[in-house]
């Protein structure tokens, strides 16, 4: 990310705290350091992207850290992926020294990190996210403005809730395909043609749901069934569906609460009328 930054034209000081990877920037950054008050000489940007808050805490707030030595209403950007509540307090904490905070993880893998096509997610203040324009999209090609502070760190941390959620369904659904005698490729192929694999973000939910339609292409009732079904199928071979469970107590709630008849996609009016 910071060469792909480089590369765009940018000034940039590099601080690591393993010598090796500062070594590697020697001769392409301006600083090349391991220590955030150097790298920090009047910077007006300081964007870090590090393992946890309480680091980038660490590297910001302690003895010799990057505030004591970058230019005065600097735009402080942590692209981490931490806690939120800690997220929140350093955003304080921020201000009260005077400079501005956006939080802006990325998603996506390493390779997008190389090629400069992850995703942005920027929480803060329109003009500062508009300010750090040009850094984004050396990094990233998508970059979305999701809301103010915080709301960059909530979407990753929800986009990454139904990612590992899926990553678990999708194993334990193949498990229980290779448990019943099926070829387990030939089941993904099948799958990933299907909304199983496509996902109900590809497929029902945009035309039904989140369109405002609940008349059923197919009702909760009928999930309920097949559901019922697919347990007892797993039952047979001693595969616990665990997750199928889940999701027929669930849509079993639905129907208890009337929506039964209602497309499948409503379990979504379900969960969001069950929080309030």
């Amino acid at each position: 990310m910071a060469k792909n930054i480089i590369e765009k034209g940018f000034d940039v000081a590099v601080c690591d705290v393993q010598q090796n990877v500062v070594d590697g920037f020697k001769g392409i950054a301006s600083i090349a350091s391991t220590n955030p008050f150097e790298a920090a000489d009047q910077r007006n940007v300081i964007m870090m992207i590090l393992p946890n808050s309480d680091v980038v805490n660490a590297v910001l707030f302690d003895k010799g850290g990057a505030l004591e030595n970058c230019a005065p209403n600097s735009l402080i950007v942590d692209m981490s992926t931490g806690s939120y509540p800690k997220l929140m307090e350093t955003a304080k904490r921020v201000a009260k020294r005077g400079h501005r905070f956006v939080d802006a993880p990325v998603g996506r893998t390493p390779r997008e990190a190389i090629t400069g096509k992850l995703l942005v997610m920027a929480g803060g203040e329109a003009d500062d996210i508009a300010a750090l324009d040009g850094a984004f999209k050396a990094v990233g090609d998508t970059i979305i403005h999701v809301g103010e502070t915080g709301s960059g760190l909530k979407a990753k941390l929800v986009n990454n809730y139904m990612a590992m959620v899926n990553n678990a369904v999708t194993g334990e659904t193949l498990s229980l395909a290779k448990a019943l005698g099926l070829d387990v490729r030939a089941m993904a192929k099948l799958m990933s043609s299907t909304a199983a694999g496509l996902g109900q973000l590809n497929t029902n939910y945009p035309k039904k749901v989140l369109a405002g339609d609940l008349t059923p292409d197919f009702p909760i009732f009928m999930a309920i069934k097949d559901l019922t079904m697919a347990i007892e199928l797993a039952e047979m071979v001693n595969n616990k569906g665990q997750f199928g469970r889940m999701a027929r107590a669930e849509f079993i709630n639905a129907d208890k609460a009337g929506m039964g008849a209602l497309d499948q996609t409503a379990i979504l009016e379900y969960f969001i009328s069950s929080q309030s």
